[in-house]
């Protein structure tokens, strides 16, 4: 009797059949292929392993979120809900000493008690998905920061091993990640809560009206999806033996991406697990892709969302061409040309997007060592300064620098530092997001022996051939000393901070907390967190100088917050001395026509050019000390012409 498959033709007309009703995967395919010719470095077993791990974290925020879309929702807080998760389980068992047994599955009835209040708040409350778990991102991440005090808290050493791997070869975050796609997909193919999250999206009065309790069920949909973000956390956490309550900030983007890229609809009442997985991975492989082929940052910013409009717009057009020729015969046909055509042009437009990037990458023929380099963010002008110095440095020396930019999230950074050990490179200079996050990777970069070179901040609980840094606590003592100068020892103060829980931050603020210590006439009446940003720092100056009367001095964690703490100033007319830190040239501008007291000067081109000296050094096999220091300095309108 003759089978189905011979009836058809063959098998390829089912593979057909399959790639068309697939494109996700079929655009995952041409990725692969594409990145492979385009780097020798990515189709190794060791830098798909680095996907799958790179993937996991946000596959499964995206699993929960698939729920929510599915249901015709939306949720924004997972990733806030993932730290706020991980940030309990560390709280409770390392500094409360609760048993992990018990405190993993409070940390996950965190994020499932997260999602019941958005699912009521929606259900209940009436509020747009969007506008409640809008708050409930602002509310995970302020509790987040709130029970952490800001700062990165360890994990016990058991939960930090579900961030390595089995057998030294298979990483645990991969094998979660399958478990928690296989029961994604067993609630939405076996469950009636799975059938009533297609119901509920394709109509939600017609569901109501068929006997489907919709409240409760989107009770239960927000609760999944809390629950998964909980996972997602204590994954993310495991992978930087910390939990950061700055951690996962944008995920939330990169997971519903994930899940329309998949071919879930946002109108609701469309999607799979296993479109979800794919589309994480897609994700997962550009970044990968692109890193490989030292493509800047910033680029890699532009073709990941080109990269999504493409995906989202061409599975639009499937789908309406399958609706609009639907049928046998010659429609059918048609339809299936029509499907066949958009695929082709979905991938070669894909093709171009990443090729066309690839002419972007610099010239790595270079004969000398290969250096990776990992900066905390490229958003900033001290470690833009820092780059450039080191780039100079290794533009003399011969030497091909690859620059990568963490984007001030530390996993990223870890995913980074993952590639550079995949390609090979002879030394790394690493300027850690996080001191405790970055010890994991950085141990694999020791396993595999390539030399690290620790710049601005050092690295925790892993071996480093050298650090190079200015000395932050010492620049917030300069700081106190001067203000105290300027002040007469005696006046009130505010400081602005950094972002909470940055090693620099915190050390630049202890520093400066013990030095004005030593005037007891100096009042510091308030202080608050800027991010490091300009435009923060004008805001929140505001904001202080409106609660708290006359000021007389400011101390700002870096010169971009101090400006705009001087624009507040400014704006209302009063004075202030105002003294920054970093030396950055604008910094120095202002110090020169007297905008700013004084600025802490750390000589970044310097530090970075110190570091890429030294990573030379150590993959040439020479001897280095153990701490370089960078000098500090009180820059001042005295001295300002000297440093400018």
């Amino acid at each position: 009797m003759a089978t189905d498959t011979d009836k058809s033709g063959g098998a390829w007309p089912a593979v057909r059949r399959f790639l068309l009703e697939n494109g996700a995967l079929t655009a995952l395919a041409l990725l692969v292929v594409v990145m492979s010719l385009l780097s020798d470095d990515f189709l190794t077993a060791q830098n798909l392993l680095n996907v799958g791990v790179q993937a996991a974290v946000i596959a499964v925020l995206a699993f929960g979120v698939t729920f929510v879309i599915i249901a015709g929702g939306i949720d924004l807080s997972v990733g806030s809900v993932a730290a706020l998760s991980a940030t309990v389980l560390a709280f409770l068992a390392t500094v409360e000493g609760v048993p992990v047994w018990l405190a993993l599955p409070l940390a996950a009835a965190t994020g499932t008690a997260a999602g019941l209040v958005n699912g009521a708040l929606i259900a209940y409350g009436k509020l747009p998905p969007f506008i409640a778990t809008l708050a409930m991102l602002s509310v995970g991440r302020g509790l987040s920061l709130v029970i952490s005090e800001g700062s990165p808290i360890a994990l016990p050493d058991s939960v930090a091993a579900l961030g390595g791997s089995i057998g030294g070869w298979l990483p645990v975050p991969v094998l979660i990640m399958v478990v928690m796609g296989l029961i994604t997909a067993v609630i939405l193919r076996r469950t009636f809560t799975g059938r009533a999250m297609y119901a509920i999206g394709g109509n939600e009065e017609a569901a109501r009206l068929s006997g489907i309790r919709v409240k409760r069920q989107k009770l239960g949909i927000y609760a999944l999806s809390g629950l998964f973000a909980a996972v997602a956390g204590v994954i993310l956490a495991s992978r930087l033996a910390s939990a950061q309550p700055q951690a996962a900030q944008g995920y939330e983007l990169d997971a519903i991406a994930a899940v329309v890229i998949g071919g879930a609809s946002l109108a609701g009442g469309v999607g799979t697990a296993f479109g979800t997985l794919i589309g994480a991975l897609i994700l997962a492989v550009l970044r990968n892709g692109l890193n490989l082929l030292s493509v800047s940052a910033f680029w890699q910013q532009v073709v990941i969302g080109v990269v999504i409009a493409l995906a989202v717009l061409f599975d639009t057009l499937r789908r309406r061409s399958g609706s609009a020729g639907g049928g046998t015969g010659a429609g059918a046909s048609v339809s299936r040309g029509r499907r066949g055509i958009q695929l082709v042009i979905a991938a070669a437009a894909t093709a171009v997007v990443v090729g066309a990037l690839s002419f972007l990458v610099p010239n790595s023929s270079s004969d000398g060592p290969r250096v990776g380099m990992s900066v905390s963010t490229l958003n900033n002008p001290f470690f833009i300064q820092m780059r450039d110095g080191a780039q100079a440095e290794a533009d003399e020396a011969g030497v091909n620098l690859v620059v990568t930019d963490a984007q001030d999230d530390a996993s990223q950074q870890a995913d980074q530092i993952q590639n550079f050990i995949s390609t090979g490179v002879d030394a790394m200079v690493i300027n850690p997001v996080d001191s405790d996050a970055a010890g994991p990777p950085v141990v694999g970069a020791n396993n595999a022996d390539i030399p690290v070179i620790a710049a601005d901040r050092g690295v925790t609980d892993a071996e480093v051939a050298t650090l190079v840094a200015s000395d932050n606590v010492e620049g917030g003592r300069l700081a106190a000393r001067t203000m105290a100068e300027a002040l007469g020892e005696e006046g009130r103060i505010v400081v602005l901070q950094g972002t909470p829980g940055t090693s620099a931050s915190r050390e630049r603020g202890a520093g400066f907390e013990e030095g004005i210590a030593e005037y007891p006439d100096i009042e510091v009446v308030a202080q608050q967190p800027a991010d490091f940003d300009r435009s923060k720092g004008l805001d929140v100056m505001t904001n202080m100088l409106q609660g708290n009367g006359d000021i007389d001095g400011v101390f700002a964690e870096n010169d971009e917050m101090a400006l705009g703490a001087a624009a507040a100033l400014s704006s209302r007319g009063e004075e202030a001395v105002v003294i920054g830190f970093d030396g950055t040239p604008e910094g120095l501008e202002a110090v020169a026509d007297g905008v700013l007291h004084a600025s802490i000067a750390q000589q970044p081109a310097e530090l970075g050019r110190t570091a890429v000296r030294n990573a030379i050094a150590a993959a040439n096999g020479e001897a280095l000390e153990e701490t370089v220091m960078v000098p500090v300095e009180v820059v001042t309108e005295e001295n300002v012409e000297d440093f400018s």
